[in-house]
């Protein structure tokens, strides 16, 4: 039986994990049980283990037993990585603090109820589910709206879960192409002296779109779908004069684009369109003294039918631990603006 302070909080916890199968519980501990040091050293506990007995001993070690046990449920069906249990590790973190879905608003109304029953995104190479509180209401959002911005730092899974929407749309025949847009400011948006066609001039700085459309869809089915013109690569300069009907628009690092820019990229949007913009008004690019267009546009369209906003935070990173807190010493070092 569990041990307990006199406070209440069990510091002993002993318990089996059925069924007895060794490979699920080396899935479940990884290689040299890498997995069970991490939880280890994020929850503060000892794990020690017989086979499929375990006894963890420490102030969370209630939170380590289900978390074990949800994890040994997932070795059914899915193999347990170390980015695996980073998530699993945050997910069951903001279950404990009961934490919302904060930082987010439609600025042209819609409710903003319950998110939990938001399916997953389904893609040819499996479902998708949103991480936490955040990537649900951003999801939710762009379902529901025809302009949805995603803000906020690098790793929140901002630009991967609009590609995810995007495949799935057009999947659904919701929308008859993607087009996949970023502002090429390192470049100067002078792209001459790249060698090869537009779409391998800018393939450099559409390669985290690009990443994600492989491994949902497939490199061959991606490549031909570019042929086919039905994914459609852009740089933000070659946007104007167009109007894009049908579409799934994906405006990637907008806290380049000038204002300028932004307004010319906003007034593409056709019928039958849905767009996304993300970006992170902390890692603007563009020359001193010009205005980044996400936040001229996030204070302007404030009050806009059929626009909404989702912001991110550095507990919403799912990349590994040391990207969250790096994101966290910046924050609390540079504090960040514009998202009253």
């Amino acid at each position: 039986m569990p041990d307990a302070t006199p406070a209440g909080r069990a510091l002993l916890r002993e318990f089996t994990l059925d069924p007895a199968d060794n490979e699920r519980l080396a899935n479940l501990c990884g290689p040299l049980d890498d997995n069970l040091r991490s939880i280890e050293a994020r929850l503060g506990v000892e794990i020690r283990r017989r086979g499929s007995a375990f006894r963890v001993q420490g102030e969370r070690a209630v939170a380590c037993e289900a978390l074990l046990r949800d994890l040994f449920r997932a070795t059914a069906t899915e193999e347990i990585t170390p980015a695996a249990v980073n998530l699993a590790l945050r997910d069951h973190a903001e279950d404990a603090t009961g934490t919302g879905a904060g930082g987010a608003g439609d600025v042209g109304g819609g409710d903003a109820g319950a998110v939990d029953d938001e399916p997953g995104l389904r893609v040819l190479r499996g479902t998708i589910r949103a991480r936490g509180p955040n990537q649900k209401e951003y999801l939710r959002r762009i379902r529901r709206h025809d302009l949805t911005f995603g803000v906020g730092p690098a790793g929140t899974g901002k630009t991967y879960l609009a590609v995810a929407c995007a495949v799935e749309a057009l999947q659904n025949d919701q929308v008859r192409r993607i087009v996949l847009v970023r502002p090429a400011v390192e470049a100067g948006e002078r792209l001459g002296f790249l060698p090869g066609d537009l779409s391998q001039k800018v393939d450099p700085y559409l390669r985290p779109m690009y990443d994600a459309l492989y491994e949902m869809l497939g490199f061959d089915r991606v490549a031909k779908l570019i042929e086919r013109n039905v994914i459609e690569v852009a740089p933000l300069a070659f946007m104007r004069g167009r109007s894009l009907n049908d579409s799934f628009i994906i405006l990637d690092e907008s806290q380049n684009t000038t204002v300028e820019q932004m307004k010319m990229f906003l007034t593409r949007i056709g019928f039958g369109s849905r767009a996304v913009v993300t970006g992170d008004p902390t890692q603007t690019d563009l020359p001193p003294g010009r205005a980044s267009g996400l936040r001229h546009a996030l204070e302007v369209l404030r009050g806009v039918s059929g626009v909404a906003v989702q912001y991110f935070e550095a507990r919403d990173v799912v990349r590994h631990p040391l990207v969250q807190r790096i994101v966290q010493a910046y924050e609390a070092r540079e504090p960040r603006e514009g998202e009253s």
